[in-house]
C-alpha cells in the first residue's frame, strides 16, 4: 500500500518520470520507427503502448538482489501514474490511424482533462464511499461481507464512472486507492476482520490477475501465430522493431536519469533496466482491437510488444544477477526466521508438558504446534486425519476446553519468548513482529468463535 504522503513528497519526481520521461520516450521511439519505415500513426501506437512500466514485474526481476531503496521507490511510483500518459498517446495514435489527422492541441487538452479529471473523480468518489463505510462501521448495520463487497467493487465503480465522463480511469483508480490507504491507516481496528480479510484478498487477487494477463497473452499469441504463421515468419520485421523499441527505451531512461535525476552511471543503468513492462502494456495492446485498427495491424503490434515485454523482463533478470549483489540479509533472514520459529515452538511445547493433559489431547496439541514449523510428516497427518475422522471422542476432545487452554498456554509462552528475545537484543523487531503476528493468527484460528476451523 502506497501512502499518500509519499506521493505528495515526491510529486515533482513522479511528474518528471510519469509524464516527461514517458512523453519524451514515446516521441523518440515514434520518430525513429518512422525513419525505419513504419507509418507515423502505427509508430506512435507502438511507442505509446511501450511507455507504461509494471511495478510487480520489476519486483519479480529484482527479487533477492540489493537494489538502491530510493531508486526502487522512484520506479514503483513511476509505474502508478505513467499509464495515463501512455493511454492518451495511444488514443492520439489510434485516432490518427483511423482519421488520418493528428490534432495536437486537442490531444494536449485531452491529456490535461483526463489526468486532472481522473484525480478529481477518483478522490471525490472515494471520499464519499469512505464516509459511507465509516458510518456503517459505527452502526449496528455493519456486516463484514457487505463492507468487503463495497471495498472490492469500489475500483470497478471508479473505473466505470471515470470512463463514462471521459477522464483517465487508471488515474481515477490510483487516486482513489491513495485516499483509501489513508482511510485504512486510521480505521484498521474498527473492524479487524474486515481489514485483515481485505488485505489478504487484495494480495491474492493481485497475484491472480497479474498471472491471468500473461495467460491471455499466451493464448492470443498462439491464435495470432496459428492464423498468420506464414506471413509473420516470412518477414521478421516485428522482431527488429521490438528490439529497436526496447533499446530506445533503455537509452531514453538512461539519459533522463543522468540529466534530470542526476544519478551516478551505475544508478542510471539500474533505472534504465528497471523499466520493466507487463500487465498495462498487454492491456493497452488488446484495447486497440476495438478501436478500429485492422487485424493485421493488431497482429503486428502484439508481436512487437511481446518482444518488448520479454526483453524488459529477461535482460534485467540476467544483468541484475551480474551487477547487483545477492541480498544475503534476506537469505540469512529466512534461515534465522526458521531457527527462531523452532526455538519459539520449543518454548510452547515446554509450557504444556505440566498441564496434566490426557494423552489424546497432549498428542493433538503437540501436533498443532509442530505444524507451526512444518515438522509434521505426511504419515503423521494421515494418522491424525484418520483418528479425527473415525473417532468421535477424539473430535470432541479437540473442541474441548482442555485443548483450547493448552493452546492458549503454548501461544502465550511463544509470545513471551519473542518479547524476551527482543528485550535482550538477540532478535530484531522485524523478525519478532512477523513471528508474533503468526502466533496471534494461530491463536485466533484456535479461539475466536468466528475464525475457528473446528
Amino acid at each position: 500500500m502506497t501512502p499518500i504522503q509519499r506521493v505528495k513528497a515526491r510529486m515533482s519526481g513522479i511528474l518528471g518520470t510519469a509524464v516527461g520521461l514517458a512523453l519524451a520516450s514515446a516521441v523518440v521511439i515514434a520518430l525513429v520507427l518512422h525513419q525505419l519505415g513504419l507509418a507515423f500513426p502505427l509508430a506512435l501506437m507502438i511507442a505509446a503502448i511501450s511507455t507504461p512500466t509494471d511495478a510487480t514485474a520489476f519486483d519479480s526481476v529484482a527479487e533477492a538482489r540489493v537494489f538502491p531503496k530510493q531508486l526502487k521507490d522512484r520506479l514503483r511510483l513511476e509505474s502508478l501514474f505513467n499509464d495515463a500518459t501512455g493511454i492518451i498517446l495511444l488514443q492520439a495514435g489510434v485516432l490518427w490511424a483511423v482519421t488520418g489527422h493528428l490534432a495536437f492541441t486537442q490531444n494536449v487538452q485531452s491529456f490535461l482533462y483526463a489526468a486532472i479529471g481522473g484525480i478529481v473523480i477518483g478522490a471525490g468518489a472515494e471520499i464519499l464511499l469512505m464516509l459511507i463505510r465509516q458510518y456503517l462501521v459505527r452502526t449496528r448495520f455493519d456486516v463484514v461481507s457487505s463492507q468487503a463487497l463495497i471495498y472490492f467493487l469500489t475500483p470497478f465503480m471508479l473505473y466505470l464512472v471515470a470512463e463514462a465522463v471521459h477522464v483517465s480511469p487508471i488515474i481515477a483508480v490510483v487516486s482513489g486507492g491513495l485516499m483509501h490507504n489513508s482511510e485504512a491507516s486510521r480505521s484498521r481496528f474498527a473492524s479487524p476482520r474486515q481489514s485483515h480479510f481485505s488485505k489478504q484478498f487484495t494480495d491474492f487477487a493481485t497475484q491472480i490477475l497479474n498471472g491471468f494477463v500473461f495467460v491471455v497473452l499466451g493464448i492470443s499469441l498462439e491464435r495470432v501465430i496459428a492464423s498468420g504463421f506464414t506471413t509473420m515468419f516470412h518477414s521478421l520485421t516485428w522482431i527488429g522493431v521490438g528490439l529497436a523499441v526496447y533499446v530506445l527505451l533503455l537509452v531514453s531512461r538512461y539519459v533522463y536519469a543522468r540529466l534530470f535525476v542526476r544519478t551516478s552511471r551505475r544508478e542510471a543503468h539500474l533505472f534504465a533496466l528497471g523499466g520493466v513492462h507487463g500487465t498495462i502494456t498487454l492491456a493497452m495492446t488488446f484495447s486497440i482491437m476495438s478501436a478500429g485498427v485492422s487485424r493485421s495491424t493488431f497482429n503486428f503490434v502484439i508481436m512487437v510488444e511481446t518482444v518488448v515485454i520479454i526483453l524488459s523482463m529477461l535482460v534485467p533478470t540476467i544483468l541484475f544477477k551480474i551487477i547487483l549483489p545477492l541480498d544475503f540479509d534476506l537469505v540469512n533472514r529466512r534461515q534465522r526466521l526458521q531457527a527462531v520459529r523452532e526455538e519459539m515452538v520449543a518454548e510452547g511445547m515446554g509450557a504444556i508438558n505440566n498441564l496434566g493433559l490426557s494423552p489424546i489431547a497432549l498428542e493433538s496439541v503437540q501436533y498443532d504446534l509442530y505444524d507451526q514449523i512444518g515438522n509434521n510428516s505426511l504419515a503423521g497427518f494421515l494418522h491424525q486425519w484418520r483418528t479425527v475422522s473415525n473417532d468421535s471422542s477424539v473430535y470432541a476432545s479437540l473442541r474441548g476446553m482442555d485443548q483450547q487452554r493448552a493452546l492458549m498456554v503454548a501461544f502465550q509462552a511463544e509470545r513471551a519468548y519473542l518479547l524476551d528475545q527482543v528485550k535482550r537484543h538477540i532478535l530484531d523487531e522485524e523478525t519478532a513482529n512477523r513471528l508474533y503476528g503468526e502466533v496471534l493468527l494461530s491463536e485466533s484460528m484456535a479461539l475466536d468463535p468466528k475464525n475457528r476451523i473446528m
